[in-house]
């Protein structure tokens, strides 16, 4: 297949095994700073994928949680095909340190009673959430914390 300018387009689906977490790419600025962006992936490709209203709520649940572990998150930006996430870190580049701050990260979405900004003024589709499934979801992951460096079978 042709190279594609989307890092996920050039990744072979087929090969990977969620639940991982893998360096998806970085870039540099012009000043040297370093955006970092892993794939966080939940669920495998093309055989699974998460519900949208757990998606979603997961989403809030993170994009709000993750910034208290750390102060060099950029974005996290769920995946269209619904099995994972991207997380973008500036100047932050280890790997393990990722890791625990992802996991951190879902063990907030377990402890939550609400998901934030979830109203009509700050989301875009508030009638589509669900707290028990961003649970669901969380603890699935967390589950398989051992996996998480594993990126293709052996």
């Amino acid at each position: 297949m042709p190279k594609m300018n989307v890092e996920s387009f050039n990744l072979d689906h087929t090969k990977v095994v969620a639940p991982y977490i893998r360096l998806a790419g970085k870039m540099e600025g012009q000043n040297g700073d370093v955006i970092h962006k892993y794939d966080i992936r939940f669920k495998q490709p093309n055989k699974e994928h998460m519900d949208m209203p757990g998606l979603h709520s997961l989403e809030h649940l993170m994009a709000e949680n993750i910034r208290n572990h750390s102060d060099k998150v950029v974005d996290v930006s769920p995946m269209g095909c619904q099995t994972g996430f991207y997380a973008s870190f500036i100047n932050h580049d280890n790997y393990e340190d990722v890791l625990n701050i992802v996991e951190k990260t879902l063990n907030d979405v377990l402890s939550a009673t609400e998901v934030p900004a979830c109203n009509e003024v700050q989301c875009g589709w508030a009638a589509s959430h669900s707290l028990e499934g961003a649970k669901t979801i969380a603890q699935t992951f967390l589950n398989e914390r051992h996996q998480w460096h594993n990126i293709y079978s052996n």
